[in-house]
């Protein structure tokens, strides 16, 4: 007799099995708060890539979410000791993807070259709380929104988990999320910090769609940000 019975969908992963992921070299992905949408991450930027369905050797960003990561780079940027330090807030106090420029002959080490294009590098910045048990574990990840070539990146474990191989772990919120009333979930805001200290809105994203425009959302950084900077 021919069963009838609908398929059941695989479940969300605990932190054990995307360790242990991580821990082989695979990829797994990972929820954010509201507004932000998941991420997959991985020790090795292929894995990344190929968890995507997409080129092997693309670049992705550095998820700088560790203080010792961002002290090992922080010679190479060609930007002033005040900017750099805007570079961190924007990084871990906005949460925003950033691109940041070397300093012209620099050379850093071997794993940031996965990160780097043209002279600029692709750094990751946020950081849920109830994520550090496993993030202090891997200071080193690469990491990319949460998405297949040619979708959106998922804003619900239900969406990474219909959207992404059953190879590839989809973590279970750690905590309830009551997220922000009204507003839709995004992939990170990329903020592009020029040599001078000009900010420059390279995608939109999650943090600046509430404020009208970039030139809006830019003035809002400088204001919020440079005073206690500069």
């Amino acid at each position: 007799m021919t069963s009838t019975a609908e398929p059941t969908a695989r479940p969300p992963a605990d932190f054990t099995t995307v360790r242990d992921a991580l821990a082989a070299g695979g990829a797994v992905v990972l929820p954010n708060p509201a507004p932000l949408t998941h991420v997959v991450t991985a020790t090795r930027p292929r894995a990344v890539n190929q968890a995507k369905g997409r080129n092997a050797d693309q670049p992705v960003a550095l998820w700088a979410h560790h203080p010792g990561t961002l002290d090992t780079l922080d010679r190479l940027w060609d930007l002033t000791p005040q900017d750099r330090t805007l570079a961190r807030r924007l990084l871990g106090d906005e949460h925003l993807t950033v691109l940041l420029p070397l300093r012209p002959g620099a050379e850093g080490p071997a794993w940031l070259a996965p990160a780097q294009k043209d002279g600029w590098v692709l750094l990751f910045g946020a950081r849920w709380q109830p994520l550090r048990p496993l993030l202090d574990e891997y200071p080193m990840l690469y990491v990319s929104s949460a998405n297949r070539t040619g979708h959106p990146p998922a804003a619900t474990t239900e969406e990474a988990l219909a959207m992404f191989p059953a190879a590839v772990p989809v973590l279970d919120p750690p905590q309830p999320d009551a997220g922000l009333s009204g507003t839709e979930r995004q992939a990170t805001t990329t903020v592009r910090l020029h040599p001078d200290g000009r900010p420059e809105l390279h995608r939109h994203g999650a943090q600046d769609q509430n404020h009208g425009s970039a030139g809006a959302y830019l003035r809002h950084l400088l204001a919020r940000y440079t005073a206690t900077t500069r």
